[in-house]
């Protein structure tokens, strides 16, 4: 029997089709984790089950969390012929390690975050995270978030919508998207994701392949879901669940994203540190792992060909060691 705490299940509409998801970079993070029977690994973000099936189909026993309801009503089904092995938590990731005494989990062989957002999340208008589909101005990973992408550009005030197009979303006509935004909501406030599309089209004329409103609604998406914050505060603590020789593995879709993960793997796996002003080095006090991947995994040609949505996906990985 499948267990899952805190079980909420968003209604979905428009019967919307399968598959759910496609893991990304799903035969390098398995080659990566080394699943085996007897172990436990931690799935942070299970999304469609794509990871999650093989590190089940492997023997191992999973633990898996994620906000979204429709991602955990997908699993209790897709993935209900692995019975008990699997444990599901209705939860963000930064919280799921509350439940974990709970299950009886002392510590990970191995812990997965794949921060990437779904093929469901944004294939389904009425989720907002998408501008080729009408549909409410949204873009809440789970119905525990509060605040909607509609407050934030229709309540912002402009500097703060400069800063987030900016610093979330590097976008370069953020300031002047902002002030548009500003004069259009005076005038009517926003309701839906074409009505904001339209809006940014209007300050940025579209040029090449790429949709000019993609970095304002990334940046968007970031900033409702708290997604940096989040990511920076569970670092650590899913890392010091990890037993000796465990590995965890992140799949970013973002430079910002990307660097943060860059920056405490680099952190936690120095084991020397050293500054101008101290007489010799000192023995850094956060080394406790092993740094797996000099230079971020990324998909084949082949993979991006296939899911193009893959294409900015990038894997990191790190093993604790024996200390």
């Amino acid at each position: 029997m499948i267990a899952v705490l805190e079980k909420e299940v968003m209604v979905r509409k428009n019967g919307q089709p399968r598959p759910f998801h496609e893991a990304v970079l799903l035969d390098e993070t398995i080659e990566c984790l080394r699943p085996a029977p007897g172990k436990v690994f931690f799935d942070a973000t299970i999304g469609g089950g794509g990871h999650a099936r093989r590190l089940l189909a492997a023997g191992s026993e999973l633990v898996a969390s994620d906000q979204d309801p429709d991602a955990i009503a997908e699993v209790v089904t897709g993935l209900a012929e692995f019975g008990s092995r699997l444990h599901l938590i209705r939860a963000n990731f930064v919280e799921a390690h509350r439940h974990f005494s709970a299950l009886g989990v002392e510590a990970f062989d191995g812990i997965l975050i794949d921060l990437g957002i779904s093929s469901h999340q944004l294939d389904t208008p009425f989720r907002g995270f998408s501008f080729q589909y009408e549909g409410p101005l949204d873009m809440r990973m789970g119905p525990n978030i509060a605040q909607r992408a509609a407050d934030l550009v229709n309540f912002a005030t402009e500097q703060k919508l400069v800063q987030i197009f900016r610093e979330l979303g590097e976008e370069p006509a953020a300031k002047r998207i902002a002030a548009r935004l500003v004069q259009k909501r005076a005038e009517k406030l926003f309701e839906t994701t074409t009505d904001l599309a339209k809006v940014v089209e209007e300050v940025v004329p579209r040029r090449g392949p790429r949709h000019p409103a993609t970095r304002v609604f990334q940046a968007l998406r970031i900033a409702v879901n708290r997604e940096l914050e989040v990511l920076q505060e569970a670092l650590p603590i899913l890392s010091g669940w990890l037993k000796p020789g465990g590995r965890l593995a992140v799949i970013t879709f973002h430079s910002l994203e990307d660097r943060m993960v860059k920056q405490y793997f680099r952190t936690v796996s120095q084991e020397w540190i050293d500054r101008p002003e101290w007489p010799e080095p000192r023995r850094n006090p956060a080394f406790k792992f092993r740094l797996l991947t000099a230079r971020p995994i990324e998909p084949s040609a082949e993979e991006t060909q296939r899911n193009p949505r893959a294409r900015s996906a990038k894997l990191r990985a790190i093993e604790r060691i024996q200390l």
